[in-house]
């Protein structure tokens, strides 16, 4: 008797018939109960009747006679006049000596403010995952305007050099808007490799290939998802190496396909870049220029090794990480290499 009324936690031990032997302290202060009115008294007719729950009633019963247990029994309890709480209440049989002997532990958690807490911190997390929706929707709005200012400038210029750099920097910002509006109608966190890239280089073909029906663009991808960081810098790779395939592997508007196949194991990835054009330059690989500069940083970036193989006719650039690279964590892409 003692040590339940001097418990800390709000307890009450009860007769198998749910009369109230003794309650602690903190359980008569918590719920505002006149301690001299508890024993003796129902456990349903404590307070002003707030404790009269029939399934409490019913579990209780049903522990006292060994049929079931209760753990965590959670229930509102409103009192007249006072503020509902929430409650988590959990009950063990005392045997003492004889089996006669059986007495009802109740014990009673308060979790009012702790489930408030985490409510507020639902709702913050809600709010804050509709904010960064509506941020990624609008940074896909305002890429797409800037993309679409550098496809009108590059359609004015009267210089090829100025117009093809414009093309090349538009292609560049279209994969990262690809990726911005992904996110934005998706809500996660993961880009779907392969929607992504089919997006990205119809994007490419519709502002570089003047005929279709000559020229085309495929891509090959298994269904696998990737991170935003991982996908930017897929993304960029695929636009260079597109870019520079429409560039020298189809002089004069020689008739092919480029093809774009992404695949994803449990020991690595592999990204290729397949063009069935004129084939590499007799004497090996030309100067590097600036695209085959960022997709060999973005490969290093990524801790993946770079390829290029003459397919006479046309070339390969194959782009693999290895299982021994996949532990090393990448950084974002450094927003200078996009454009």
């Amino acid at each position: 008797m003692a040590i339940i009324g001097s418990s800390s936690e709000p307890l009450l031990l009860l007769n198998p018939d749910l009369t109230v032997i003794a309650a602690s302290a903190s359980f008569c202060s918590a719920f505002h109960i006149e301690p001299t009115s508890v024993p003796g008294q129902m456990v349903t007719a404590l307070g002003n009747g707030e404790w009269n729950v029939p399934q409490l009633k019913s579990l209780l019963k049903a522990t006292a006679s060994g049929r079931a247990r209760i753990s965590a029994y959670e229930m509102d309890l409103q009192g007249e006049g006072r503020t509902q709480r929430h409650l988590v209440l959990s009950a063990e049989n005392l045997l003492f000596g004889s089996p006669t002997r059986q007495l009802l532990l109740l014990a009673v958690a308060d979790v009012t403010d702790q489930r408030l807490a985490e409510k507020v911190k639902d709702d913050l997390v809600r709010d804050k995952a509709i904010m960064l929706q509506e941020l990624q929707h609008r940074v896909a709005n305002s890429l797409q305007i800037i993309a679409s200012v550098l496809l009108q400038s590059a359609r004015k210029v009267q210089s090829d050099e100025t117009r093809d750099h414009l093309h090349s920097a538009h292609s560049r910002v279209m994969s990262v808007a690809a990726i911005q509006r992904q996110l934005a109608t998706t809500g996660e966190a993961e880009v779907q490799v392969g929607e992504y890239l089919t997006e990205l280089c119809d994007s490419i073909a519709a502002s570089m290939i003047r005929d279709p029906d000559q020229l085309r663009i495929t891509v090959e991808a298994d269904g696998s998802s990737t991170n935003s960081d991982r996908s930017v810098s897929l993304g960029l790779m695929v636009t260079e190496l597109v870019i520079n395939a429409l560039k020298h592997a189809f002089p004069e508007e020689q008739a092919g396909t480029i093809t774009v196949a992404y695949r994803s194991t449990d020991t690595g990835w592999s990204l290729s870049v397949v063009d069935d054009g004129v084939g590499m330059p007799k004497g090996g690989v030309e100067t590097p220029g600036l695209g085959t500069s960022i997709v060999r940083a973005l490969a290093s970036q990524m801790r993946a090794d770079v390829k290029i193989i003459d397919r006479k006719p046309g070339t390969e650039v194959r782009v693999n990480q290895t299982p021994s690279d996949l532990g090393v964590q990448t950084g974002p892409t450094p927003m200078a290499m996009l454009i």
